[in-house]
């Protein structure tokens, strides 16, 4: 399913700069992680949901990499930038093998159906 977006055309010159170029530091860093490391977290301090997901996942003894962007009162511009990047609302952005699997409720499912598993073996 592919989610609606405003067309390349519906830009201004100066605006796609604009877009392309927010916090795009970020946003690399976040790509270079998921495509290099089989299952990346991308949270926030102080998000208890983000504080689960990696508790859980620290709990069933799997790996992974985590990625901090500041906390409800800073930087919130980067992950305003992450989320429009990935189309996810919320922390944690949760990814396996380069897919976002999607939140922590969504992790939680995958640990206990094993389908987690079964997605970090394919690598």
């Amino acid at each position: 399913m592919e989610r609606p977006l405003l067309s390349d055309s519906a830009y201004t010159e100066r605006t796609a700069t604009k877009v392309a170029g927010f916090h795009r530091e970020v946003v690399d860093q976040v790509a270079k992680a998921i495509e290099d490391d089989a299952l990346v977290v991308v949270g926030m301090s102080q998000n208890p949901f983000v504080r689960k997901a990696r508790g859980a996942l620290k709990q069933a003894d799997i790996p992974f990499t985590y990625l901090e962007y500041g906390s409800y009162m800073s930087q919130w511009k980067p992950r305003l930038a992450i989320k429009m990047w990935s189309g996810w609302p919320t922390f944690p952005q949760v990814f396996v093998r380069g897919a976002l699997l999607g939140g922590f409720s969504d992790l939680e499912k995958a640990i206990a159906d094993g389908s987690l598993e079964t997605q970090l073996g394919e690598g």
